[in-house]
């Protein structure tokens, strides 16, 4: 297997708890298996590794059904970094790889060192995903490794899953993906030059030249946002407009709005946490029109953020 590592690691003869699966997102699913591994591995001395692919397996065997991803793969490590792992271990997702018998898959892993694995129980592997956790368990008993089933979360009755993420953000329930995500859905990208015009009325944005992750339904939002490149770590609040901008017949852009900034930002990294929905986009009879309903989003805006909730703000 091929990969990135986090730096430091131990030799490559230490032991492993590994998670394999896309983590796409890292949800409350994901940080369950990445607890439970940690369980393991502090009992006896171990280390957890999460196992992830890239790209994701479908973009291979049915790209035309490949689903948006909800974090690239630096993001994702970053991700399982900060919920447990110790390692996050990228496997490219070829038609050779994808080819191999579950047997095959399995050998890799021992390659790793892996002494236990974490799984849910639709955990599928090998060739046209053959393999499942009765035949993991079999293999388990036979190389001496343990494996683990971790059951799915469950919020509200509904299963917490990077599917049922995607499907939040599609209809606009942003609050839904927030807390499956158990952060704020967020986007990233460049700070780039747009047409200026919210300058002229008195709303100075970012123009966000955004990274191909899923964006929530195009609207008003609430958000959070944080300047990659700043040598602190320092949280802003403002509104954002996601969308085609009707009133002005403009492209689709993400366009943010901080409360209290005046600070020159262009060329800058900015991630985007996604607070809470405020409205959908409309078009306004002209540009009085127009400010007198930014104002009012940004009203609500402060009191939504006022009401967050800040350990989701932590992860920006």
């Amino acid at each position: 297997m091929q990969g990135e590592t986090q730096r430091n690691e131990p030799a490559d003869s230490t032991p492993w708890v590994i998670t394999p699966g896309n983590h796409d997102g890292v949800h409350l699913g994901h940080r369950a298996l990445l607890r439970t591994a940690r369980r393991i591995a502090d009992a006896h001395g171990f280390r957890v590794r999460a196992l992830t692919f890239e790209p994701h397996p479908a973009a291979l065997v049915d790209p035309k059904n490949a689903p948006e991803k909800i974090t690239l793969q630096p993001r994702r490590a970053e991700l399982l970094r900060g919920a447990g792992a110790d390692s996050v271990f990228v496997q490219a997702f070829t038609a050779e790889f994808a080819a191999q018998s579950a047997e095959a898959f399995v050998d890799g892993l021992l390659a790793q060192h892996a002494r236990a694995l974490v799984v849910g129980p639709d955990f599928r592997f090998g060739k046209q995903r053959q393999g499942d956790v009765m035949l993991l368990r079999t293999l388990g008993e036979k190389h001496g490794f343990e494996v683990s089933i971790e059951e799915p979360v469950l919020q509200e009755g509904q299963r917490v899953s990077s599917s049922a993420i995607r499907n939040a953000l599609r209809e606009g329930d942003i609050a839904a993906a927030n807390r499956m995500l158990c952060r704020f859905h967020e986007v990233s990208g460049t700070v780039v030059k747009g047409d200026q015009r919210g300058r002229t009325i008195g709303f100075p944005t970012a123009n966000i030249a955004a990274e191909a992750v899923m964006p929530p339904t195009d609207g008003v939002y609430a958000v959070v946002a944080r300047d990659l490149g700043a040598s602190e770590r320092e949280v802003f609040h403002g509104i954002a407009n996601l969308g085609t901008r009707p009133t002005f017949g403009a492209g689709r852009s993400l366009e943010v709005y901080l409360f209290d900034f005046d600070r020159d930002i262009y060329g800058a990294q900015l991630r985007v946490g996604f607070v809470a929905r405020i409205r959908g986009e409309q078009r306004f009879s002209g540009v009085a029109a127009l400010k007198a309903q930014i104002e009012r989003d940004c009203d609500q805006a402060l009191q939504l953020l006022a009401a967050r909730d800040k350990g989701l703000e932590a992860w920006i």
